[in-house]
């Protein structure tokens, strides 16, 4: 009989609605919190009976979860959460940084910037809501990033960016509260929407290399 009481046993089951959903954000949150540490392997009937879901519900999540990054599968096809080194995280943000430049140039063509700077400024009202807890406030940053590359317009930069937010997500998420807290605070992204505003998209660049490089220092830190 299978055992349930290691980390996967203390998810705890979820309701038969949304169920896909539901298990996308806790499984995610898990992660976010630590509760699934990096390297942790996925027993899909352990997990399975955890959440109290089917095992075909389970594997439509969890191929999402591995699209995204945030999960990886061994020569055997065994799933586990990613793991990141100092090197991975700098390669991650490098990404962000390219996909995010990118998204900067076309949105700062665009001639009606209004309802991005406007979506924007929403995104940041959230990430300095009080009282959200860890696995939440990655959610809102990831989230005010993405609405930037949402607005390019361009399809392929934003299934690009979701396909590395995963790996973003495990690597803000290794490096600890604290670390992680600095990179989202609401003063670092404030520039982002007056850039925007402007429409200066060379000041863009500039800003968003700063930015990203800072953010992998202090993970990369906090790693080694």
């Amino acid at each position: 009989m299978v055992s349930t009481a290691g980390p996967l046993s203390s998810l705890g089951p979820v309701e038969r609605t949304t169920r896909r959903e539901q298990i996308l954000v806790k499984l995610r949150d898990a992660v976010s919190t630590g509760v699934l540490a990096p390297g942790t392997h996925l027993a899909e009937i352990e997990l399975s009976e955890s959440l109290g879901v089917s095992r075909g519900t389970l594997r439509e999540a969890l191929r999402h979860l591995q699209q995204e990054g945030l999960l990886v599968s061994d020569s055997r096809g065994r799933l586990s959460v990613r793991v990141l080194d100092a090197q991975g995280v700098r390669e991650v943000f490098a990404v962000r940084n390219a996909l995010e430049a990118l998204a900067f140039e076309e949105v700062c063509a665009l001639q009606d910037r209004a309802p991005v700077v406007a979506e924007l400024r929403l995104r940041l009202e959230r990430m300095a809501e009080t009282g959200v807890d860890f696995a939440e406030s990655i959610t809102r940053d990831l989230e005010f990033h993405e609405s930037l590359c949402r607005a390019s317009g361009n399809e392929t930069l934003l299934q690009s960016w979701l396909h590395v937010s995963g790996q973003a997500r495990a690597a803000i998420t290794a490096a600890g509260a604290d670390p992680a807290r600095d990179n989202m605070a609401v003063a670092r992204h404030q520039p982002f929407i007056d850039i925007v505003e402007r429409g200066d998209a060379e000041a863009g660049r500039a800003f968003l290399r700063q930015h990203m490089l800072e953010a992998a220092d202090h993970v990369a830190a906090s790693l080694d």
